[in-house]
């Protein structure tokens, strides 16, 4: 069946995001365009897929290249008015075979077009917003920097994003909540005998560029070991604030700790995993969960199903980060809003949180929580992570920060993968993802070399000029 997409933004209808009546940011509701045909607690730039109604797929339908007709042959006529044997025959149409190959290009476009709308509809809300709350000359210049810093691992991205729209070992957008950006990817790997391990993945981007396709390096290197990885994604600010994006995480989590068999994963070895900004809401979603546990009250999903907690370049004391994201030009009326104001610093940072005396048993609940950090990281500093494995550690709660010596912000994430050979970091999670499986490790132990995604002296020229 023949599927339109329905375009819900219109650019000709102006969308202004001041009124004139107002300086506060405001968001284009649905009545902005008149052809808004989705609810209105949907993205303001997103895109539908609607199937049509019978009599348009009649519309639409290919005429066969050739008649079909009956394949019975009819009784011979001998008298003196028919001389001729008339014989119907079947002729098979290539018209499905058509309709098929047409269905393929329409997934693979609507692919394209929907990943591409995601990621303008970040960075347009995001960009007004900022704008709005006075983001100046710092941000600017940072922002610029990113893009030359996009156009040097070009070739890297290039093609991870050929694996990420073209393998059939990746499954997109799969949903598993009701709202906006409630979309999860899976990176399956190839070899399917036995329930593997999986990886819930949370993205960063700074609050507001977050997006479930910035984890696809990730997931295709760890699914090569044999690891489903499942990135997920969340609403962004100005989307949403810092509470709304804990909740989608946290549905997301309980969709692949309750759903996750079915796609080849093993329940009982579930890791949560979170880079930058996405390992600040997946600890504040795991000590919230836990909280919640020693409550009494009723969850969707467990902290008893997370077998360890896995922090990347992440922040967790928000208290100590304000100036320092303030100077780096996140400024402080910018990160208040995506925190719910300066008296919320306390409720999303996890380091505070767990040594609240009446949190206690909640921390009991933890798992293991191990954080990684490269000591160059000029973004999220690494005693953030040194930290908060100190403060859990003194709490009872078995944890561990590995720091790597000269390592920046995306060294860890990026441009050591990107690099090939053999990755510190790489190695020493997946040896802890299949510590007491010896055949995994063997596996591992000869595992070929990753390949080379790009020249070296781009890496260089890129980590010199990234604004991270």
């Amino acid at each position: 069946m023949k599927s339109h997409i329905l375009p819900v933004y219109n650019p000709r209808t102006p969308s202004p995001f001041l009124s004139s009546s107002s300086s506060f940011p405001m968001i284009e509701t649905a009545a902005a365009s008149p052809a808004m045909l989705i609810r209105p607690e949907d993205d303001a730039v997103a895109r539908i897929l609607m199937p049509p109604s019978v009599e348009e797929d009649k519309k639409y339908e290919s005429r066969p290249f050739i008649p079909r007709t009956s394949s019975d042959t009819e009784a011979a006529s001998f008298n003196s008015n028919s001389f001729k044997k008339k014989t119907r025959r079947r002729v098979l149409s290539d018209n499905s075979l058509l309709t098929l190959s047409a269905a393929g290009r329409h997934s693979f476009r609507h692919d394209i077009e929907g990943a591409a709308s995601d990621i303008y509809s970040n960075n347009r809300f995001g960009s007004k917003f900022l704008r709005c709350f006075g983001v100046g000359f710092r941000f600017i210049t940072r922002f610029l920097a990113l893009g030359c810093y996009s156009f040097l691992l070009f070739p890297g991205f290039v093609q991870v994003g050929y694996y990420y729209f073209f393998s059939n070992y990746v499954r997109r957008g799969i949903v598993y909540g009701d709202l906006p950006r409630n979309r999860l990817d899976l990176y399956l790997p190839k070899n399917t005998d036995g329930p593997k391990p999986v990886v819930a993945f949370i993205t960063g981007g700074a609050w507001i560029i977050g997006y479930k396709a910035w984890g696809s390096l990730l997931g295709q290197q760890l699914s090569e070991r044999d690891v489903i990885v499942a990135c997920i994604d969340y609403r962004n600010f100005p989307q949403a604030t810092i509470g709304e994006m804990i909740k989608d995480a946290s549905q997301g989590i309980s969709f692949v700790c309750n759903n996750i068999a079915e796609y080849g994963g093993d329940p009982n070895r579930v890791y949560l995993m979170g880079q930058s900004a996405g390992a600040h809401i997946a600890a504040c979603a795991l000590v919230e969960q836990a909280i919640k546990e020693a409550s009494g009250e009723k969850t969707s999903w467990s902290v008893s199903q997370i077998k360890a907690y896995f922090g990347l370049s992440g922040g967790y004391n928000l208290f100590n980060l304000v100036d320092h994201f303030h100077h780096r030009g996140l400024y402080r009326s910018v990160f208040f809003s995506i925190m719910e104001g300066e008296e919320s610093l306390r409720q999303y940072s996890p380091e505070v949180k767990v040594q609240d005396p009446n949190n206690r048993t909640a921390v009991s609940l933890l798992p293991s929580i191990i954080l990684f950090h490269g000591t160059a990281d000029y973004s999220i500093p690494s005693d953030s992570s040194r930290s908060f494995a100190e403060t859990l550690r003194s709490l009872g709660v078995q944890a561990e920060s590995i720091l790597y010596e000269g390592k920046t912000h995306t060294d860890l994430f990026l441009q050591d993968p990107m690099r090939g050979g053999k990755d510190d970091m790489f190695e020493d999670l997946i040896a802890m993802i299949h510590a007491g499986d010896s055949e995994a490790l063997a596996r591992d132990s000869s595992a070929p070399p990753r390949k080379r995604l790009v020249p070296e002296f781009m890496l260089k020229l890129g980590r010199s000029v990234c604004p991270f």
